[in-house]
């Protein structure tokens, strides 16, 4: 972990010790601002759950109240009407081979992939490329659909995708620090109350372990769970 800055740690003395209620919580991110940009709040939880047992992973999206303050940049794989549909619904690119190419090259300037079933021979042998950064168009996700122009909208209305990571974890971006306190309070809740929601049934001992928002340039703070 990189050398923390002077700015950093005077907030980092500021957060109270323990967990916070959420309004309070939020409260104390908000005066993390003073950067020239806008910015980032995530949140992360800390599941008690094993990420090597698929009946153990916790996976899926979310549309949040409020968005997330930013336009997400979504890449489409279809043709004929469903291409049309795409570039109607506000896709920032559309395409097929000539697309997959591109990417397999190097290019990954976006947020989201999504591609209709019959384009999934096209977009299969990226998976090296888009697996690791997470934009792999999959059922699960719902970023293979045929109904790409619905899709489209929701995430750029600001829906959210999660998966756990290996050590159990789960982090989202919810939203800005410029937003209205209420505004991150709504998002942040229904983020949690959908993790909440997703408990596998193998999971006995405690499963919402903890729970930190922070902003781009901010230190953490607790969440009572």
């Amino acid at each position: 972990m990189g050398k923390k800055s002077k700015r950093y740690k005077a907030l980092a003395e500021k957060v109270p010790a323990g967990p916070q209620e959420l309004p309070q919580a939020v409260a104390i991110l908000k005066e993390f601002g003073g950067t020239k940009f806008d910015q980032s709040v995530e949140i992360h939880m800390r599941l008690g759950i094993d990420a090597k047992q698929a009946d153990q992973l916790v996976r899926g999206s979310i549309v949040l109240p409020h968005g997330i303050g930013k336009s997400q940049r979504v890449v489409v794989f279809a043709k004929g009407d469903a291409a049309k549909a795409a570039e109607e619904a506000g896709a920032d690119h559309v395409g097929q081979e000539e697309m997959a190419k591109k990417i397999q090259d190097g290019w990954t300037d976006f947020d989201v992939c999504i591609a209709t079933p019959d384009m999934m021979g096209v977009v299969g042998p990226l998976g090296r490329v888009l697996g690791p950064r997470g934009l792999m168009p999959s059922p699960r996700a719902g970023t293979v659909t045929p109904d790409v122009a619905s899709t489209i909208k929701e995430y750029k209305a600001g829906k959210v995708e999660f998966r756990n990571d290996n050590g159990g974890n789960v982090h989202a971006v919810v939203g800005r620090l410029s937003f209205d306190p209420q505004q991150l309070e709504e998002n942040i809740s229904a983020f949690i109350d959908l993790i909440t929601s997703m408990k596998p049934n193998a999971i006995k001992g405690t499963y919402i372990k903890g729970i930190c928002i922070a902003a781009t340039m901010s230190p953490g703070v607790h969440i009572a769970a």
